[in-house]
């Protein structure tokens, strides 16, 4: 409903409230804010890192049988995540999906989201949370987006794997660089890539769950269910190809390391508001 919505509009009723007031004033300098992606995507603390690393090996084996539906109707990754859950717990992991609902309000249209977390307690008796997106890229495609564009989107983590404060990070640099390649086309930014609505997918009230909460959907050949073996044969070619590339830019990432902390010497320590 709400792209129809916005098209059937020609996307011109209240474009100006769903842009970024940070992208209003020209283009933006894509090859800068590529930078910064790039930046942040490898500024990773170590215990982030190892996660990383446990899960891109789980995704990696795990195989079409495996998935069984989660839900009715379109599953839409579901299977996918409930069936990482169940590994990074038998891993030892504090692991469950997330679900995630907001209400419209102001410039926000109401949406849900579905992702993954995994609680770590530490012997102070605190916790830390981290964040598994499995289709990071996803939220942030656009239509008819410029090849400078193409490549901030192809910087992104494949999965993201990190705490929700670098995961925000990101949110305003993908907000400016799209508004900027929607601009070159002279296309309006949607509601669905504004800054408060990506903020709200990881930073509304969620229910977590460690199964499904349907029972009795162990079935693989409903319809809706195909696109799941699709997607996860995506997934694991992006994945294949993200490590690949990884392993080739190493040497270079750690020549290029001084660079980079010029870029952003303070790692922020507040989240950006909804």
């Amino acid at each position: 409903m709400m792209v129809s919505d916005f098209l059937e509009n020609g996307g011109s009723a209240g474009t100006e409230s769903w842009c970024s007031s940070d992208s209003d004033s020209g283009l933006a300098d894509l090859p800068h804010l590529a930078e910064r992606i790039s930046f942040y995507k490898h500024s990773v603390a170590q215990y982030e890192n190892d996660l990383l690393s446990v899960v891109h090996t789980l995704i990696l084996s795990i195989n079409e049988t495996d998935l069984h539906l989660a839900k009715s109707g379109p599953c839409n990754g579901s299977c996918i995540r409930f069936y990482l859950i169940k590994l990074l717990r038998l891993s030892g992991y504090d692991a469950a999906v997330c679900a995630s609902r907001w209400q419209g309000s102001g410039k926000v249209p109401g949406g849900d989201h579905e992702y993954i977390d995994v609680v770590d307690c530490n012997n102070s008796g605190s916790s830390e949370r981290l964040i598994i997106d499995v289709d990071f890229r996803s939220h942030f495609e656009i239509a008819r987006a410029v090849d400078s564009y193409d490549r901030i989107l192809n910087l992104l983590p494949v999965v993201y794997v990190g705490s929700l404060t670098r995961l925000k990070q990101f949110l305003p640099i993908m907000v400016e660089a799209s508004h900027s390649s929607l601009k070159q086309n002279s296309m309006p930014l949607p509601p669905w890539r504004s800054l408060a609505y990506l903020q709200a997918k990881w930073n509304s009230p969620y229910q977590r769950q460690s199964t499904p909460g349907e029972k009795n959907l162990t079935y693989t050949n409903f319809p809706g269910h195909k696109q799941c073996h699709e997607h996860l044969k995506r997934l694991q070619s992006l994945l294949h190809s993200e490590i690949e590339a990884e392993r080739l830019l190493k040497p270079m990432n750690n020549d290029n390391n001084g660079r980079r902390l010029k870029l952003d010497r303070r790692r922020p320590s507040t989240f950006w508001a909804v």
